[in-house]
């Protein structure tokens, strides 16, 4: 048989393939060229907006505050309109500029513009509000806002001066924490969830469970709210002077106030004590032109991102030689590989490896800011932590807002464990799930059907109902997890199996509560940890790196090329339209409501074996 000539069609379409294909190819040799070009003009430019000889540093937290920004692919960042790709801020470099800002000359005052931050964990606002406290020991502090939800007042409140926009308001309404629950849709669907889980607390598959929170939930949850609540209230009172008890009121009465002002919200504020100048944008202008230096009736002034940029070309390097390294652990904590605002088991069991093998590196400080997640994942972390360890190289752990469950697994070993008193940690359970679709599958005449070897053959296919000894199976896996979680617990807090089973069963605690229960060694922020790390190692002198996974030599052109073009073409945005609350609250109460679904389906355990603390997340 042979072949049949292709036709003139079909001739012409390869040559009209070819070429497209070609063309594609020489331009993108040509973008490449293009962007290279670029980076290396915009590397080498000088244009970076210099410290003021006298001004303020201009203090405006974008999107949320994290502990590792969330990885984004540089191609997708450079078509990303101005403006839109801000979504995060690290707790780090808030501290940093703060700091550094306190002992410059150059900087007269602070002005802390929260409009543009979309939120943090209470924890990141504590660790900010320690350094804001540092700074006011010495110079002025000034805020403004056009309103203030309650994590964005937290960081104002810090100021020597309040001032808020005649429409806006201060929200400050307590704390809770609901979630919803898909049992009774799912039975509508015909699914079955085959739940498993070791820990009476353990609450992350409730939703799934039923149709509303249980007993022993609903009272682990409002102590955790109530301790988070209380510092929240005493610190506002503190910092602005207020009487105890004042914070409540206002949260319990504002309907009452609301209609005594007739509706006005910014008055409602100042007559409780929560902001000190009612001022249109003009006005506050005005105002900050009067009180801080500048030149030409415009105050000067500098933002943090240009100011971190100053500074750090100017600070003295100590010798390689003596390093400590910051890892941060951010996210869901996932098998494999991951990118960076996930925590991938293969990803930072290789940057702990990578650390081991540097004879520079004397210390690690281990960061978390996670829930947990795949079990597996957690061990693989935990073990290279210990192997670390066994090289006489001490880890030292920062909780962030949460280090739970996986979290806290990572972490139990660890030389000296840190956590802020409203840190979020402990959840000590473990929980799999396994979904059953063959009910909804037959519904829609779709049937699974074969022949099999032995009887748990078909233990993790959806599509098939799940055998009792496959359910066997996989409970006495998770409670084996537990009894290794309560074990390796035990061990590295000096303790037993049977007394840390008293505080886990998947229950969370506080920073403060975990001190009392012995799950953390000491109170303190980041800059604490690192100094114990430093004192243990026995360092003096010492650098601070920040080791990351590492990224293509393409990837870390376009990264720094963007970071530069965005220093370059910010300038002074002061006081400029954010967000609007309500689009901000609908995307948050959206990802909210499917969040169980999305965890159930993005966790990846080779076992469906989870240490993850859903719950923690209020």
């Amino acid at each position: 048989m042979t072949d049949t000539p292709a036709g003139p069609l079909r001739r012409l379409a390869k040559v009209i393939t070819k070429a497209l294909i070609g063309l594609r190819n020489i331009l993108g040799v040509m973008l490449m060229s293009v962007i290279f070009i670029v980076a290396i003009f915009a590397l080498n430019d000088n244009s970076v907006q210099p410290v003021p000889a006298e001004g303020a540093l201009y203090l405006a937290p974008q999107g949320y505050l994290v502990d590792q920004r969330t990885y984004i692919d540089p191609l997708n960042q450079i078509f990303t309109p101005p403006g839109q790709g801000d979504s995060e801020t690290l707790v780090r470099d808030v501290v940093e500029a703060i700091d550094t800002a306190a002992d410059d000359n150059r900087i007269t005052h602070l002005l802390i513009d929260t409009d543009y931050m979309l939120g943090g964990g209470m924890s990141k606002l504590e660790e900010i509000g320690l350094a804001l406290k540092r700074f006011k020991d010495q110079k002025p502090i000034i805020a403004v806002g056009d309103s203030f939800s309650a994590s964005q007042y937290y960081l104002a409140a810090h100021a020597d001066e309040i001032m808020l926009n005649p429409m806006g308001e201060v929200m400050i309404n307590g704390l809770s924490s609901y979630r919803s629950y898909f049992k009774e849709g799912l039975d509508k669907l015909k699914i079955t969830m085959n739940i498993f889980r070791a820990g009476q607390y353990k609450s992350a598959v409730e939703p799934l469970m039923g149709s509303n929170m249980s007993q022993e939930v609903k009272e682990e949850t409002q102590l955790l709210l109530n301790d988070l609540w209380q510092f929240y209230t005493s610190e506002i009172e503190l910092l602005r002077s207020l009487d105890q008890g004042r914070i409540d009121e206002y949260a319990n009465t504002l309907h009452v106030a609301m209609k005594d002002h007739s509706g006005d919200s910014a008055r409602v504020a100042k007559v409780f004590g929560l902001i000190d100048i009612i001022a249109s944008r003009t006005e506050i202008y005005d105002h900050l032109n009067d009180l801080i230096p500048g030149s030409d009736g415009e105050f000067h002034s500098i933002d943090m991102d240009s100011y971190l940029t100053n500074t750090r070309s100017f600070k003295e390097k100590t010798a390689d030689n003596n390093q400590i390294a910051v890892v941060v652990a951010s996210g869901t904590i996932m098998d494999g590989q991951q990118p960076e605002g996930s925590i991938g088991g293969d990803t930072l069991a290789g940057i702990f490896g990578n650390l081991k093998d540097n004879d520079s590196v004397k210390a690690v400080v281990l960061r978390i800011d996670s829930g947990g997640g795949s079990a597996f994942a957690s061990e693989i972390i935990r073990d290279s932590i210990n192997s670390t360890q066994k090289m006489g190289i001490p880890v030292i752990v920062s909780m962030g807002s949460v280090a739970a469950s996986g979290g806290y697994w990572i972490a139990a070993e660890a030389d000296h464990v840190f956590a802020m008193s409203t840190s979020v940690t402990g959840s000590i359970g473990v929980w799999g799930v396994i979904p059953d679709l063959s009910n909804s599958l037959a519904n829609l005449g779709i049937y699974s059907d074969g022949v099999t070897t032995s009887k748990s053959a078909f233990r993790a296919q959806i599509q098939q109902p799940l055998s009792q000894s496959s359910k066997e199976i996989i409970q006495a896996s998770v409670d084996g997890t537990y009894s290794r979680f309560l074990n390796l617990v035990a061990s590295g807090r000096n303790s037993t199996p049977d007394k840390i089973h008293k505080i886990a069963q998947g229950r969370v605690w506080t920073g403060n509560q975990a001190l009392d229960n012995g799950l953390i060694d000491e109170l303190g922020d980041l800059n604490d940890a690192i100094e114990v790390a430093a004192e243990i190692a026995g360092l003096d002198n010492y650098q601070v790196i920040y080791p990351r996974k590492e990224m293509t030599p393409f990837e870390t052109i376009l990264t720094e090329l963007i970071v530069k073009v965005q220093l370059v073409g910010r300038g002074n945005k002061v006081i400029s339209s954010p967000e609007s609350e309500l689009t901000k609250s609908f995307h948050f109460y959206v990802n909210k409501l499917f969040q169980p679904l999305k965890m159930i389906t993005s966790l990846n355990d080779p076992k469906g074996i989870y240490l993850y603390c859903d719950e923690c997340f209020l």
